[in-house]
């Protein structure tokens, strides 16, 4: 059965690109309800472990960075991802083989910076790659349409 084509009530404005200020992203934000906050709050966790991954795959890090990182990135002034949430991921993807913690100096303290393996490496590229098929050989063209009009991100 083919998927539900958009029509002019749910397709994307383009107006909406022009209106996405930091203001009204926060505003927007502020109205969101419970129920939404949590399913945003989903979405995010479940591609966090990714996220941090991709982070580490860009510049080595420690654990304060990345939770730095996140929190700037975020549209909004919310709370700071805590420790509690970020180093377990960090220890997984280590024991896993993703990433490599080495110990530091940083003035009087110690600091583990963390920094892609070769089979972290291999993981992105097998997501990516996950992602791109999902997109381009989706029958349906369910996949992209959601993405499209989600998130912006348009189909190859």
């Amino acid at each position: 059965m083919p998927g539900k084509e958009l029509n002019s009530k749910n397709k994307p404005n383009n107006d909406l690109e022009m209106d996405q200020d930091k203001s009204s992203c926060t505003e927007n934000l502020k109205n969101l309800s419970k129920h939404d906050r949590k399913m945003i709050g989903g979405f995010m966790k479940g591609f966090g472990k990714v996220m941090i991954l991709w982070l580490i795959s860009r510049n080595r890090l420690h654990g304060y960075e990345i939770m730095t990182q996140i929190h700037e990135a975020a549209p909004y002034n919310g709370k700071m991802p805590s420790a509690s949430m970020i180093y377990p991921v960090l220890h997984d993807l280590e024991k896993k083989g993703m990433i490599a913690g080495t110990w530091e100096h940083q003035g009087k303290r110690k600091v583990k910076y963390y920094e892609i393996t070769s089979e972290g490496e291999k993981s992105l590229e097998r997501i990516r790659k996950i992602a791109f098929c999902g997109q381009k050989y989706d029958p349906h063209h369910i996949w992209g349409e959601f993405m499209e009009d989600m998130f912006g991100l348009k189909r190859e």
